[in-house]
């Protein structure tokens, strides 16, 4: 019986089922604020207020025909895919949710902190390997800009992670979440890695003004070009679930995690990660496109410092 739960908390919830549908959940939201932010309508048809737009989205890529061109290289072209879906699965796996009152995730060990930050590493990776693997010009282009953004982004994410660390003294997530519970939430005392931590958000989905790596007005669809039908469908699937685990892992880090007044609740940590979609998404509205150039010299010359200011404050003045 135990097995039989274990397995149905992976499965459904608050596993892969409950991922998935409130990752699409998510990015019929994030399209809605962004939609209204510009004075459009956004998703609208398809279900109430267009909320099924994301679902009936990968079903019409699932159904379209599967091209794979004849110049890549199809071990590594095939491979990218599969791998950004189940490594994006796989991290929120190690995110305290609140699911049926527990405090812990459903991967919870000492040192998840560290794992979740290199799948995030890891997916820019396999972007560059799948995108690479095309022989596109455009993907190749792409893909250069994907890997000299994470150049930028990953100084900063790192380091406002080791401020989290030192207050927290742990790199378990779950325990990370459990602080904040008895003590005033991480966000007090690190607003700089809070709004570093939102940036680096932009920059790791390649949301504006960091959506360089794609650039669909200069190189039609960047590091996607070749990519059709059912891979298009798991790497749009993965980009969503990543939106959750990002937004996952700054609510857990800087917002308490799950923890509200009455103990650890899903409810509360949904309305956490709404509310950083809900600043995700006004960022996005509210800037233009950056050049490659442009957002290099911006994390490294304003951002990286600011991280590293914060990490000195976390060292100076502890939090617990």
């Amino acid at each position: 019986m135990s097995l039989l739960l274990e397995f149905l908390k992976i499965a459904i919830y608050p596993g892969v089922l409950f991922i998935i549908v409130f990752s699409l959940f998510l990015e019929w939201l994030d399209r809605k604020i962004y939609a209204h932010s510009q004075h459009r309508i956004g998703p609208l048809y398809i279900g109430p207020h267009g909320i099924l737009q994301p679902f009936a989205d990968i079903l019409k890529l699932i159904s379209k025909e599967d091209i794979t061109p004849p110049h890549v290289d199809k071990s590594f072209f095939m491979l990218a895919p599969p791998v950004l879906l189940y490594l994006a699965i796989l991290g929120m796996f190690m995110i305290p949710l609140g699911a049926l009152g527990e405090p812990y995730a459903l991967l919870s060990f000492e040192g998840d902190y560290l794992v979740v930050l290199t799948i995030t590493t890891l997916i820019t990776a396999f972007v560059f390997a799948g995108s690479w693997a095309s022989f596109n010009r455009f993907s190749a282009l792409g893909s250069i800009r994907a890997l000299l953004l994470m150049v930028g982004y990953e100084v900063p994410l790192f380091l406002c992670a080791a401020a989290v660390a030192l207050d927290a003294k742990t790199l378990c997530l779950s325990r990370i979440a459990l602080i904040q519970s008895t003590s005033p939430w991480f966000i007090v005392m690190q607003p700089i890695g809070f709004i570093i931590s939102l940036i680096a958000l932009q920059a790791e989905l390649e949301r504006i003004p960091f959506d360089i790596p794609e650039a669909e007005t200069e190189i039609v669809a960047g590091w996607l070009t070749e990519f059709s039908g059912k891979k298009l469908a798991m790497i749009r699937l993965a980009h969503d679930i990543e939106l959750f685990l990002l937004a996952s892992l700054i609510v857990t880090l800087y917002l308490g995690g799950p923890w509200g007044p009455m103990g650890p609740s899903a409810l509360w940590f949904i309305l956490k990660v709404i509310f950083v979609i809900f600043l995700s998404s006004i960022l996005r509205a509210l800037f233009a496109r950056y050049r490659i150039e442009q957002a290099i010299t911006f994390f490294w010359k304003y951002i990286i410092p600011l991280s590293l200011l914060q990490v000195f404050i976390a060292l100076l003045i502890p939090l617990v």
